[in-house]
């Protein structure tokens, strides 16, 4: 049962930051039209679940006018909003108010800001603190999104020898690429879970502007133009999703197993061997790991 949904408005992105999990930067295709969020927020209203609507991208903000318009039809339509962004257009908390005030009249419920290394380097007064300066000042609620680079860490307690902890972003994207050298690895049969996606039960998923139903990042329940998102939820059988199946089965670890696919002997976690998997099963079932360009291709 859908309760919240989540527009990937653009895929369009003015940084290429090495952990983004869609593979953004800013020659991305695929876009939002008026009509499609409209077409689209009609029938979340129709389902009857859904209470909240999410904007993010890519960077949303890169096409205003249609994400100003968007916030204003889902909250005609009694959805919650809330909106994420990189806050590259917050270069003062004047200039911040000015691009805040009409989506905060408009009904826009929360901001989500990135405020990290990834995307602001090592300043002290980013643009994403002048954003949640100026949100504040309007009286939205805002949350920081601050995803670290990633460590080594240990636990607290733990002995010589032991197994040592990740901290940082989640392995999908770019990150597979960017990130993962140097980092401590596992054996991948200890992958025997999915520990971040509710593939069975989704609450919550992506839709973005090419109609693919996002369960997680590049792997898609269907496409919601050839088939109504009502549809979609309703016939969704996750045990029978070639990916997800397998997944729910034994973790990634299983997914290796069941389409018997040549890959290293260790990886950081998960989300990393599933990436790899998925892109070694791209054009086995491309209406299911979709776009392409979500795996840097």
């Amino acid at each position: 049962m859908l309760t919240s949904i989540h527009f990937i408005l653009t895929y369009k992105c003015n940084f290429e930051c090495d952990h983004c999990f869609l593979y953004c930067h800013p020659f991305s295709k695929g876009t939002f039209s008026i009509q499609q969020i409209k077409n689209a927020l009609d029938e979340f209203k129709r389902m009857g679940t859904v209470t909240s609507v999410g904007f993010e991208g890519g960077e949303a903000f890169l096409f205003y006018p249609i994400l100003l318009e968007s916030v204003r039809m889902a909250t005609r339509r009694g959805f919650k909003t809330a909106l994420q962004t990189n806050c590259y257009w917050a270069t003062s908390k004047k200039d911040a108010m000015l691009w805040l005030k009409p989506l905060h009249d408009s009904g826009l419920c929360i901001l989500e800001v990135s405020d990290d290394t990834f995307h602001h380097g090592e300043d002290v007064l980013t643009p994403a603190k002048q954003a949640i300066s100026a949100a504040k000042k309007l009286g939205l609620t805002v949350d920081s999104i601050c995803i670290k680079k990633p460590e080594i860490k240990k636990k607290p307690g733990q002995k010589k020898g032991d197994p040592i902890y990740l901290g940082g972003p989640k392995l999908r994207g770019r990150a597979v690429d960017k990130l993962t050298d140097g980092l401590p690895t596992k054996p991948w049969k200890d992958f025997i879970d999915c520990p971040f996606e509710d593939l069975r039960n989704p609450k919550r998923v992506h839709i973005d502007p090419f109609g693919n139903v996002h369960l997680c990042q590049g792997i898609s329940m269907g496409n919601m133009w050839e088939t109504p998102l009502t549809a979609l939820v309703k016939n969704y059988d996750p045990d029978a999703h070639p990916i997800c199946g397998p997944i729910l089965k034994g973790g990634p670890a299983q997914l290796a197993k069941t389409y018997d696919i040549e890959h290293e002997n260790e990886y950081v976690d998960a989300c990393h061997l599933c990436s790899k998997l998925c892109l070694a099963l791209l054009d086995q079932y491309p209406q299911y790991l979709t776009p392409r360009q979500v795996y840097g291709l």
